[in-house]
């Protein structure tokens, strides 16, 4: 118990120690990793999507997600890093991003936005999250999460495996699936800033989540899902372009 006691202890304290106020969220952020301790990995999984995924030969493609993607970038006021893009040759609608500065695009995403506005909303959600040390934040969160677990496991003893089973169940559903919703919905608010900074069209943003929702086979409660739902992202976007001004 006194180990226990000790552990939880040392993360209360980690957490005080670890606690950084993001000026693009207006809020604090609970880091246990600099941006630079991702780099490598970042650099490395870029590389393996690289070689295990089909890139796309087609030079307009390329040249239109690197000419959006820099103007974007602008806007966040991330210019000043290498940043590497690449369309990848996948029906699925999808793009994302490294810490590391890197952006993949999908042929699907590319064939599904209707103008390079709708394209901007997609590049500025993805650099919306490395404004906001989301990668950092999110493995800060599990590292932390799964230490709390381990402990409460070890004093649990003959019913330790149901306690990591249902602990890791409510920690998923309760704690990591929620903050993950969250980054979502302000990569999705950053984003917009970017699409506006940038000199395109914030309402295109509204009209890129309902293409999204109108292809969408996923029928995932939002509870159980690492994002929020289209009809909730789509509200909160109209709410806060309102806010905003920019109707």
């Amino acid at each position: 118990m006194k180990k226990f006691a000790a552990i939880v202890a040392s993360l209360t304290a980690l957490g005080v120690a670890s606690c950084a106020y993001n000026e693009s969220l207006g809020r604090n952020q609970f880091l246990i990793v600099d941006d630079s301790a991702l780099i490598q990995q970042s650099n490395a999984a870029w590389a393996e999507t690289l070689r295990s995924q089909k890139v796309s030969s087609n030079a307009a493609q390329n040249e239109r997600v690197r000419r959006v993607g820099g103007r974007i970038v602008q806007a966040a006021g991330l210019a000043g890093r290498s940043w590497d893009y690449a369309v990848f040759e996948d029906a699925s609608p999808n793009a994302f991003v490294l810490p590391s500065g890197q952006i993949g695009v999908t042929t699907g995403l590319l064939k599904l936005v209707q103008n390079d506005d709708q394209l901007a909303t997609v590049l500025g959600h993805e650099v919306g999250h490395v404004v906001a040390r989301h990668a950092a934040e999110r493995y800060s969160t599990q590292s932390t999460t799964g230490l709390v677990l381990g402990a409460v496991q070890s004093r649990a003893g003959d019913y330790s495996q149901a306690v990591g089973a249902l602990g890791g169940m409510g920690a998923q559903l309760g704690l990591l699936l929620p903050f993950s919703r969250n980054h979502e919905l302000e990569a999705d608010r950053l984003g917009v800033d970017y699409v506006v900074a940038a000199g395109f069209r914030p309402s295109e943003s509204l009209a890129l989540w309902r293409l999204m929702a109108q292809q969408r086979q996923s029928g995932t409660p939002e509870f159980a899902s690492t994002h929020p739902s289209d009809q909730t992202r789509i509200t909160a976007l109209q709410q806060y372009i309102a806010s905003r001004g920019w109707n």
